[in-house]
């Protein structure tokens, strides 16, 4: 695995070493020999992990530490801090600072190269969404962040022994509510059903084998990204570390001290909230990127990408595909008498009528204006001229009420066009299916008119296409 490294210590010697130990692991080492060169070499040149001795002259490890935590632009970097300090009190004031990992001088190599492994692969996954989130965000198309909203954490405990999850529970105090599973399988079980932020599991389960359960989250999508912290035993250092190679985010070593177990909790609950409000920011930028906002439908670029992929289906698997455009009668003459709220407000009642009444397989777009496209996959021409009659009939059939508390009859016209065989694509359809408009308002508007120039006879109805017959009746 390649990855950017920031070496940060002010003895060449120690430099060297991690240097050349990191370097066999074909990563790129750069080295700042202080604290003020680490931040500035930080603003310039975009590391993937800062590994910080704490020992420093002028800015120690731990301020370090805190203003790359405490900068926006670099808070996302992971840090581990180096040095010979090993009481509790000092672990936890670096992972006060923001530290993600504390290790002891003289650091053991396999266990900092999966350490650092471990971080660069759990960064990259927070770099995608934090990427794809700022295009999303410089587009205006996601909303600030409410802490206001959100809820009490939820973790889950894997323990069978029940002194040890007693304890735990007690440590973690009220900062988050625990739920305890005492087997490996019930604890899978209430992963895979129940949303946690942090998953809590001791590596020493004596009727399991803790690592298999962890390879078992990994492998859940709906667990694959909840952070996993171990409990484990100072001496179980090869576990350790094999848990960190299959995707375990942090671990606490007994006897566990209270406070560190929180902050390295915390940590991960604030980690995860982080990535799932980033996530939501992707499928929000998503979402407004191939919806119409007026009316919630998708728009004409989803059309064109989703029409393409039903022609394939349909010239593949030689199933019918058909395709209406409707247009609402006198749009123009709406606006110009009622205003363009009222003609907004048309748009919306069509937009719901047509969604209230299409099958979950069709697709309604709005294809720019007042016009409207409905893809309806497995449907031959026939049924689909029936659906389209019976479309017009719901349109016409109720009144439409304006802001102005009028009420208003509206109509549409609708061209059908099918699936005219292996030469055939989705543009000529829609093309075809627009000429069919044009015919149903050159006869006088508030009809349907189909494709009178499909070259070749569609594939015979399916199951689907059957049930879409006796729904067009």
């Amino acid at each position: 695995m390649s990855g950017r490294i920031l070496v940060v210590d002010d003895v060449k010697a120690n430099v060297r070493l991690l240097e050349a130990r990191l370097g066999a692991e074909y990563f790129d080492v750069r080295s700042a020999a202080n604290g003020e060169e680490a931040l500035a070499l930080i603003a310039s040149w975009p590391c993937d992990i800062v590994l910080l001795d704490v020992m420093m002259p002028g800015l120690d490890g731990f301020e370090v530490c805190r203003r790359i935590k405490s900068d926006p632009r670099s808070a996302h970097i992971p840090v581990i801090l180096i040095t010979a300090l090993d009481r509790t009190d000092d672990r936890i004031q670096g992972l006060r600072a923001g530290a993600d990992e504390f290790l002891t001088k003289p650091v053991n190599d396999v266990a900092l190269v999966a350490r650092v492994k471990n971080l660069v692969a759990l960064k990259r996954v927070t770099d995608e969404l934090r990427l794809r989130a700022q295009t999303g965000s410089r587009l205006g198309l996601t909303t600030p962040f409410d802490p206001s909203g959100e809820e009490e954490a939820r973790l889950l405990l894997v323990d069978d022994r029940p002194s040890s999850s007693s304890r735990l529970v007690e440590a973690l105090g009220r900062d988050c509510i625990v739920d305890i599973e005492g087997t490996a399988p019930q604890g899978l079980i209430a992963a895979a059903e129940k949303s946690y932020d942090t998953i809590l599991i001791n590596l020493g389960l004596a009727s399991y084998d803790a690592l298999r359960l962890v390879s078992q989250l990994r492998a859940l999508e709906r667990t694959r990204l909840v952070p996993i912290v171990l409990v484990a035993d100072p001496d179980d250092t090869a576990r350790t570390t094999r848990a960190l190679e299959l995707g375990v985010n942090d671990y606490v070593l007994r006897p566990v001290e209270r406070t560190e177990l929180l902050l390295r909790v915390r940590s991960q609950i604030s980690r995860k909230r982080g990535n799932d409000r980033l996530a939501a920011d992707v499928e929000q930028t998503i979402a407004m990127a191939i919806t119409d906002p007026l009316t919630g439908l998708r728009n004409r670029r989803y059309l064109e990408t989703h029409l393409v992929s039903l022609v394939r289906q349909a010239r593949e698997a030689e199933l019918p595909l058909s395709v209406l455009i409707i247009d609402i009668d006198h749009f123009k003459r709406i606006n110009d008498l009622h205003g363009h709220d009222a003609g907004d407000r048309v748009i919306r009642e069509v937009a719901r009528r047509l969604r209230a009444h299409t099958r979950s397989l069709d697709m309604a777009c709005r294809y720019g204006g007042e016009e409207f496209v409905i893809l309806m996959p497995e449907t031959t021409l026939d049924t689909a001229e029936g659906v389209a009659e019976r479309l017009r009939k719901l349109i016409e059939a109720e009144a439409f009420a304006l802001p102005s508390q009028d009420e208003m009859l509206v109509t549409v016209s609708i061209g059908v066009a099918g699936f005219a065989g292996r030469d055939d694509n989705g543009e000529a359809m829609i093309k075809r299916a627009d000429q069919a408009l044009y015919e149903a308002k050159g006869a006088g508007r508030n009809k349907v008119a189909r494709d009178r120039k499909a070259s070749a006879p569609q594939p015979p109805a399916t199951h689907a296409g059957s049930d879409r017959a006796a729904l067009s009746g």
